[in-house]
């Protein structure tokens, strides 16, 4: 999907910005924070509001009091919250869209002195954002992380602080055809079983959509290889990610090779490279398919399709763990060189993590609130959204850290040539070999 909202969310490599000056990011191509974004957003183009800059640039900051960077659908929603707290303090405040490299634009505009005061977007921003002094800690009260979801509060944290507010929650869940494969699948060999009947009745062309294309996506193989055993990096004592331990060519992501293998051009073929960002949620909407992993934001398009589908967390194998997907979370972030810290600091202690300003954020990309209470409240008219608010708690919180960049392309590409039929566990020892060396 294209998402509405840059994401993490993560599906392509992101490079490390090591230097204000010299800042380089790759938006993910999934759509959503994956190919396409993790954080937040429904299909189609970001909208543009009347502050939207021409696409890759940054807009003038201009004279309001208070500017909020933002991008997508997000943007509309904010302006009345930011014109309820302006009239509140006697100020203006004015959200700004920056369709395209908003991180990178900000970082830039930051280190000028010409950036915003607040700026939006995915947690898997803060280990580059702090790297490059660009964000100052935020509080969050104990009232406030009481009624946060907990993977959200441990998403924002790093090195022992935090440094966003959280806003909304996503991950990876399943989504089925319910005239294909009726029932949730209980295990991915389940899933396996009543994806091939509908093949072998002529229903459907394939069991499963997963993106793998012909580079590979590592965020959606996240699920199969953390139900494997594998991870990317262990922690320490403190919950804190330990980058001196790479999992990533050890045992346990060469039994999720090994799974991958199966899967792949010499095993079943429910893994092909023909999957990919391009076309995994269109072929679902043809009902050519009778399961897709993908985000909630899919759902725009699939509902438009007229699927009656279902939806269920990503299930894991048979025996094994459960299968964690990544978690995106966006938040809001005060910017180190802003010109209203001060009011910065209070517009996202308060404004931003209040019930009204997550509702109307739900409204306008229909991604899980933060706020676990929301969620519960928004369930009742709308149950889509538990089910992923609840598969994006049990998933693991996308990893942070500037080293990242070193990962997503290596291990994302061994995937994908197992998938292919290349040895599982050769490739993806190279593979934890390529990305240590790149860390040294």
């Amino acid at each position: 999907m294209r998402t509405a909202l840059t994401r993490p969310l993560a599906r392509k490599a992101r490079l490390s910005l090591t230097t204000a000056a010299a800042v380089s990011l790759m938006l993910l191509a999934s759509g959503c924070s994956g190919g396409q974004a993790p954080a937040g957003g429904a299909s189609g183009a970001a909208s543009e509001s009347a502050a939207a800059a021409p696409s890759g640039e940054a807009p003038a900051r201009g004279d309001a009091d208070l500017v909020i960077w933002a991008n997508g659908p997000v943007v509309q929603a904010l302006q009345p919250i930011a014109d309820k707290f302006g009239d509140e303090n006697g100020i203006t405040v004015e959200v700004q869209t920056v369709a395209t490299e908003l991180q990178t634009n900000f970082v830039t505009a930051n280190a000028s002195g010409n950036g915003p005061d607040i700026v939006m977007g995915a947690h898997d921003w803060i280990g580059n954002l702090v790297q490059n002094g660009a964000i100052d800690p935020v509080q969050i009260t104990a009232e406030q992380k009481a009624d946060l979801l907990p993977v959200a509060t441990d998403a924002v944290t790093y090195n022992g602080q935090t440094y966003g507010m959280p806003a909304s929650v996503e991950s990876l869940v399943l989504i089925r055809n319910k005239a294909l494969a009726p029932e949730a699948p209980a295990s991915f060999e389940e899933l396996l079983t009543a994806g091939n009947a509908a093949v072998a009745a002529g229903t459907a062309e394939r069991a499963l959509n997963l993106q793998v294309g012909p580079k590979g996506d590592a965020y959606f193989m996240q699920p199969l290889y953390s139900s494997a055993g594998g991870y990317l990096f262990g922690k320490k004592a403190d919950g804190s990610f330990d980058t001196a331990d790479l999992g990533v060519g050890k045992e346990g992501s060469i039994a999720a090779a090994q799974k991958i293998a199966e899967l792949g051009e010499k095993g079943s073929k429910v893994l092909s490279s023909s999957v990919s960002a391009d076309n995994s949620i269109a072929l679902f909407n043809q009902g050519k398919t009778a399961f897709m992993v993908n985000g909630p934001w899919a759902l725009g398009d699939v509902k438009k399709a007229g699927i009656d589908y279902g939806l269920s967390a990503v299930p894991g194998f048979a025996g094994m763990q459960p299968a964690q997907p990544f978690t995106g979370v966006q938040s809001f972030y005060v910017a180190s060189k802003g010109k209203n810290k001060s009011f910065a600091e209070t517009f996202v202690q308060t404004a931003a993590s209040q019930k009204e300003t997550q509702r109307a954020l739900y409204e306008a990309v229909r991604i899980p609130p933060a706020i676990a209470s929301l969620v519960e409240e928004v369930a009742q008219t709308d149950p889509d959204t538990k089910i992923a608010a609840d598969a994006a708690a049990a998933g693991i919180p996308m990893p942070s850290l500037p080293q990242m960049a070193a990962v997503w392309a290596p291990l994302g590409q061994a995937e994908a040539a197992i998938a292919g039929g290349a040895d599982p566990a050769a490739t993806m020892e190279q593979a934890g070999q390529t990305i240590a060396g790149a860390l040294k």
